[in-house]
């Protein structure tokens, strides 16, 4: 089993778009068994909240749906993760102040996987939910591909259920 959690900010636009958008691409392939997919915030300023309706709705013009409460990072998430993707800068800033520089093996931007790496755009001040949706699916496929060059026996379980 592969553990992944999505991380931004806020925990209602970037990361829980990234987490059911991942949580689609596996199922489609058939690898949702070997994963478990989550998301939190670097920040507690949204806590308890759902994801944003404005990016719920850009999901769902792709027949992504799903629940999500914003929960904050904690150092046991990053321990109890194999990935930790975060979705700009600043998140990985805060990430790894969160764990004193440790860990660094585990936490990427979660675009670094692309052929163009860059910042998850961030709709909250852009109002740009189609271009953060882009981005993130982007992200997540090629995460995806990477692991299924680099970790192919980790699939195993898949193949066997």
């Amino acid at each position: 089993m592969i553990n992944v959690t999505f991380v931004c900010l806020g925990n209602i636009c970037r990361s829980p778009m990234a987490e059911l958008v991942f949580k689609d691409i596996v199922e489609k392939r058939s690898l949702a068994l070997s994963f478990n997919i989550s998301s939190c915030a670097t920040s507690s300023y949204e806590v308890g909240n759902p994801i944003y309706p404005p990016a719920a709705r850009e999901l769902e013009k792709h027949g992504i749906y799903g629940k999500h409460r914003s929960r904050q990072i904690t150092k046991s998430d990053i321990l109890n993760n194999d990935y930790v993707l975060v979705m700009d800068s600043n998140n990985l800033m805060d990430v790894l102040r969160l764990t004193g520089g440790e860990h660094g093996h585990k936490i990427f931007k979660l675009c670094s996987f692309t052929d163009n790496p860059r910042d998850v755009a961030d709709p909250w001040y852009t109002g740009d939910f189609e271009k953060a949706f882009n981005d993130v699916y982007d992200g997540c496929n090629a995460f995806l591909e990477y692991l299924l060059k680099e970790k192919k026996q980790a699939f195993d379980y898949d193949k066997r259920h």
